[in-house]
């Protein structure tokens, strides 16, 4: 579910849903030892680039063993809140010019228009503290906010998650809210990684693209 509202040039998305998991056990709740989950605080985000400044606070991971119990999944929630901060006036927006449905190409240099994007990079047996992994795996470029998410991943692929986009037409401050989404990553036999993306494309006279990396975490 989400809500996504406007006051004045600010956006705010609220969603209830989706997740991914992580590395250190830092709270642990149990029932019994087959049913602990563990929840890990991860740490905040600040990027400043001319004309943007992008914060992400409140991340965390919550991580269940997977009811399968076949050593190959895992089950995670995850909750964060993203804000840009956008001085800079975007672009007119264009048409898209760009290849439809192609996997990497729905961003603003393509489509003509300012946009803010919210995923992670979720990989099996790949060390994605470099993100050099990122681009040779499966992307998904639909945004999703609703429900359970399920990851298919074999050992050495990566997938990205997008959660969300949206273009961006007045400079101002846009939110995203998440709050205990879930996702499951299944077929990885060895260890499973994840890491927050937050980008803002600016188009316009100068043309600005900020990344903000969150710490990479496992999945187990």
């Amino acid at each position: 579910m989400r809500d996504i509202k406007k006051a004045g040039s600010a956006w705010v998305v609220r969603a209830t849903g989706i997740a991914a998991a992580c590395t250190a056990a830092i709270g642990l709740f149990s029932t019994g030892a087959a049913n602990a989950d563990t929840f890990v605080p991860l740490p905040d985000g600040h990027v400043v680039n001319p004309g943007v400044t992008i914060d992400s606070v409140g991340n965390s991971v919550n991580i269940s063993p997977s009811l399968a119990a076949n050593g190959a999944g895992r089950v995670a929630w995850l909750s964060t809140h993203i804000t840009a901060n956008v001085t800079t006036p975007p672009g007119t927006v264009g048409p898209n010019n760009g290849p439809i449905n192609n996997p990497g190409t729905n961003n603003s240099s393509t489509h003509g228009a300012s946009t803010m994007s919210v995923g992670y990079v979720v990989g099996c047996q790949v060390a994605l503290g470099a993100l050099t992994a990122g681009v040779s795996g499966e992307i998904s470029t639909t945004p999703t906010l609703s429900g359970s998410l399920s990851l298919p991943l074999a050992p050495g692929q990566v997938k990205w998650v997008n959660y969300d986009q949206k273009d961006m037409t007045t400079s101002g401050v846009y939110h995203f809210d998440m709050q205990d989404q879930e996702v499951t990553v299944q077929g990885c036999a060895g260890y499973a990684q994840a890491r927050q993306v937050v980008t803002v494309e600016i188009v316009g006279p100068d043309y600005t693209k900020t990344t903000l990396y969150g710490m990479p975490f496992s999945l187990g």
